[in-house]
């Protein structure tokens, strides 16, 4: 719920929500004065006026349209013309502006390689980006990932809904650090200690065999928990027809058509990514066959950008945010990678077709969804947005792109109280500065459960902090 300070549109209402010793926000949801400094508007009834809107439903642009936003749900959607507005509302014009959806992560982990735990840091940077709502898609450090969306949802933090995950699991030969299944006993023991912690999500990785994922789907939907996968050892057909619920980097992960693969084994050639015909009738039965069974699939675009050579170029906001030790790490692999053009080129023909097989997906019907995947210089939230401009130069429309980070998101999730701009539901938006077919990167206020947040005081305080090392001893 939101609440009345009483803020006008010609005040500057951070500063009345930063004076007030005692404000009614704090004193009702208990929503505390470290996530109170970063609140732009904090009122009960907010009118939106003259907006261009991408409501997330995949439908063209309106233009000229007013949204009311009360007690943190969409009252009324319509054109400003015939839009009648609250007495008591804050009137904000947004002539020029475009409102859209809040993102919906649905690969936006808490850790990166090297880091098993960035939570707090990573959480500013996705709602400073505009991203409201994330499935985080296995988990390195389980417990604080628990904790920290336990305090986000009590307001002592700020970040986006977090959708939590349970540890990884993976089969023989795969990660030390991850779960590999001793018997049917021990998954059920395991998942039941995290759904048991409010955990819903399981991710399976790499080596994880046909006859494991079976035991961890069986538990899963026992559990009313779902399931996603980073595949190889596993086939996309034989996790379909299994029960996965989601699967995870779409093209680059697909084992069905490796040469000499063995069965449950992450082995085979992979020259056929080259070759293969994504117009082919074996890969379109294959996506059917996904779509039949209702897996949803997950783009994560940019972050197999950041490993090519022609193309893994760090902008400057990016820098300013990243650690001393990243930027270092960064710089050392641009040295390498400016020696490998042939490589570049590569990764480009590869690019152009896992584009190519994600928009035949979502063209067929799929549920593609969308997801950053945080790693190299490519930074939570920055890498979402960075998914917005890729999805586009996939070939998808704004409108689809959109509806593909957003409302496709909720769908996966199986949250319909998010995803689109709709009557009675959750006011979760972004206000963006100008157009967005070209990217959305001018966020200009992010509104979450009411609360309509600054990113950019949000990224001043994060010069220099994302990966910074750990303290050695702690």
């Amino acid at each position: 719920m939101i609440t009345s300070l009483g803020c006008k549109e010609q005040a500057k209402p951070e500063l009345a929500v930063l004076n007030s010793k005692n404000s009614p926000a704090e004193q009702e949801v208990g929503i505390s004065k470290n996530v109170l400094r970063y609140v732009k508007f904090d009122t009960e009834s907010i009118a939106l006026t003259n907006a261009r809107l991408f409501d997330g439903s995949g439908g063209h642009v309106k233009e000229g349209q007013t949204i009311i936003v009360t007690s943190g749900y969409f009252q009324t959607i319509g054109k400003t013309s015939e839009v009648n507005i609250p007495e008591n509302a804050t009137v904000l014009d947004l002539k020029g502006k475009t409102v859209i959806p809040g993102l919906v992560g649905v690969h936006n982990h808490l850790h990166i390689p090297g880091f098993p735990f960035l939570g707090e840091a990573a959480s500013k940077l996705y709602l400073a980006s505009g991203v409201t709502t994330i499935q985080t898609c296995g988990a390195a450090s389980p417990e604080e990932e628990v904790e920290l969306s336990k305090k986000i949802k009590e307001g002592k933090i700020i970040g986006p809904n977090i959708v939590t995950s349970g540890p990884y699991f993976t089969g023989k030969g795969g990660n030390p650090n991850m779960i590999v299944p001793r018997s049917e006993k021990h998954v059920r023991d395991t998942m039941r200690y995290w759904t048991n912690r409010g955990v819903r999500w399981f991710k399976v990785y790499r080596n994880t065999r046909p006859e494991d994922l079976a035991m961890i789907v069986k538990e899963a939907q026992k559990q009313n928990a779902r399931v996603t996968g980073h595949l190889c050892a596993t086939t996309f057909e034989e996790a379909s027809k299994l029960g996965i619920d989601g699967i995870e980097h779409g093209f680059s992960s697909m084992s069905d058509f490796r040469e000499n693969k063995s069965y449950g084994e992450c082995d085979g050639s992979m020259a056929y990514q080259n070759t293969l015909d994504i117009a082919s009738d074996k890969v379109k039965r294959l996506q059917q066959l996904m779509i039949d069974e209702n897996v949803f699939m997950t783009s994560t675009l940019a972050i197999y950008e950041s490993g090519m050579p022609n193309r893994a170029f760090a902008d400057d906001r990016t820098l300013n945010i990243l650690s001393p030790f990243l930027v270092a790490q960064y710089e050392e692999r641009r040295k390498r990678f400016d020696s490998l053009v042939k490589m570049g080129r590569s990764k480009q023909k590869n690019l152009k077709k896992r584009m190519q097989y994600e928009y035949q997906f979502f063209k067929m019907g799929g549920n593609l969804t969308a997801g950053v995947d945080p790693g190299r210089h490519v930074l939570p939230g920055f890498g979402d947005q960075r998914n917005f401009e890729l999805l586009k130069e996939a070939g998808f429309t704004t409108a689809e792109t959109v509806k593909i980070m957003t409302a496709n998101g909720a769908k996966a999730l199986s949250d319909s109280q998010i995803g689109t701009i709709t009557k009675g539901k959750k006011a979760d938006f972004i206000i963006i500065d100008g157009k967005i077919e070209d990217g959305i990167r001018n966020v200009e206020t992010v509104f979450k459960d009411g609360y309509g947040y600054d990113p950019n005081l949000i990224l001043r305080e994060m010069k220099g902090k994302f990966g910074l090392p750990p303290v050695r001893g702690q």
